[in-house]
């Protein structure tokens, strides 16, 4: 924070979808409120208190502001944010606030905007605009641009008092994380799924991450690849919890009973009867997948209609529509496009055939799971899998399975409670 800026400043914060609940509202602020002290909690105290259509951040105690400003652009729900000063209700006040605020900003124009929530409160928006700004035009010299400002100062009025700030940051938009629910979402190393995971967050699911790696056939790149684009999700939810899953014994014994065309959508049928009970031990209430409709054999209609066939639970498909050009671009913007395209051994590649099948059907393939001993080779690999949580911060702690869901106690230590 300039050491010339004003004292007391706060983070003024906006959230607009979430204005369109009606009776439900509260429940959404008050799960983005505490979003936002979680996010927070790393760089100041992180108290959230209620306004009249906004909230208000205290950041007493602030340390490494450019950090906390990186993590609330991260908190979905926010749509953007501001550090404000609080005055009274009273023009000199204002004006007098937006000249301290301003004096350390560089720029060649400006303009005004004073806009209140009601239209009771005794406050002329243009009287305020105009005399605030001819107080800045009087100290520093500059010209008004109401179309193409190079600052614009913003001061909203409420019941009361008013807010003044001068620079406004854009957040991510959408629902607070874990306000629509949780779900479990299929993490490879790939440029899809984390795309995939990050869409359904924006849209208020709290993601459990679920990764397949081909050990002991293949080696740990790929889980070492999922591990960072953990990191990079965890940081729009602050506490997350990553499975890795050992697929290749699993993998072998597929390919060693059925047909070489049908092991891709073998293997995938498997996957989701494994991510369906870990989410279920996380009560999670669907899987999230990063298949885009017929980008590769596994992923045609008839392949996603088979593969989905093997569990009950719903399977969300936040891509399905998107191209390869448009994921990319997503995965560029998120940040994990680079981690993602690392070399590594994805479990997808092993002991796949030249030419797999694009037009499965779930009764041919329930015939030839029939051959294999089906629950068996779930609940070996489910209690050979690690458990990585990530706290707030990014800081991991590692687990066996046993560690985390006990045989008597099949109940989840969420990272989150």
């Amino acid at each position: 924070m300039n050491s010339r800026e004003p004292k007391d400043l706060s983070i003024l914060i906006h959230y607009d979808e979430i204005g369109l609940k009606g009776k439900n509202r509260p429940l959404f602020i008050e799960r983005l409120s505490r979003r936002i002290e979680r996010a927070a909690s790393l760089y100041c105290e992180a108290k959230v208190k209620k306004r009249t259509g906004r909230l208000v951040l205290d950041t007493s105690g602030l340390k490494a502001p450019a950090d906390l400003i990186e993590a609330l652009r991260k908190v979905f729900g926010v749509a953007y944010f501001a550090r404000a000063q609080c005055v009274p209700l009273d023009l000199e006040a204002a004006a007098n606030t937006a000249l301290e605020m301003i004096a350390p900003l560089k720029t060649q124009s400006f303009r005004v905007r004073t806009r209140k929530s009601f239209p009771t409160t005794p406050v002329s928006t243009r009287e305020w605009d105009r005399a605030i700004g001819a107080r800045i035009q009087a100290r520093r010299h500059l010209p008004v641009d109401l179309e193409r400002p190079g600052l614009t100062v913003h001061v909203e009025v409420i019941p009361r008092e008013a807010w003044v700030y001068a620079e406004k940051i854009r957040g991510p938009g959408g629902l607070p994380v874990g306000s629509v629910g949780r779900v479990a979402a299929l993490l490879s190393g790939g440029i899809d799924s984390p795309l995939a995971a990050w869409r359904i967050m924006k849209r208020g699911c709290e993601v459990v991450f679920i990764h397949f790696h081909g050990a002991p056939y293949l080696s740990r790149a790929s889980a070492d690849k999922a591990e960072d684009l953990a990191h990079v999700l965890n940081g729009y939810q602050s506490g997350s919890r990553l499975y890795m899953v050992p697929f290749g014994n699993l993998q072998k014994e597929i390919v060693l009973a059925t047909q070489p065309e049908y092991r891709v959508v073998l293997y995938r049928r498997f996957m989701m009867r494994i991510g369906e009970h870990i989410a279920g031990l996380e009560n999670a209430r669907a899987l999230v997948t990063g298949e885009s409709l017929g980008q590769v054999a596994s992923q045609t209609l008839q392949n996603l209609a088979a593969i989905e066939e093997a569990v009950r639970m719903p399977i969300l498909r936040p891509l399905i529509g998107m191209d390869k050009d448009e994921i990319i671009e997503g995965a560029k913007k998120l940040g994990t496009f680079e981690i993602s395209i690392e070399p590594d051994q994805d479990c997808c590649s092993l002991f796949v055939p030249k030419h797999p099948a694009i037009r499965s059907h779930a009764g041919h393939l329930r015939g030839l799971e029939s051959r294999l001993p089906v629950q068996e080779m779930i609940d070996k690999v489910i209690h050979e899998t690690e458990i990585i949580d990530f706290d707030a911060g990014g800081r991991t702690r590692n687990f066996s399975f046993g560690e985390i869901h006990s045989a008597e106690e099949e109940t989840a230590i969420l990272p989150n409670a």
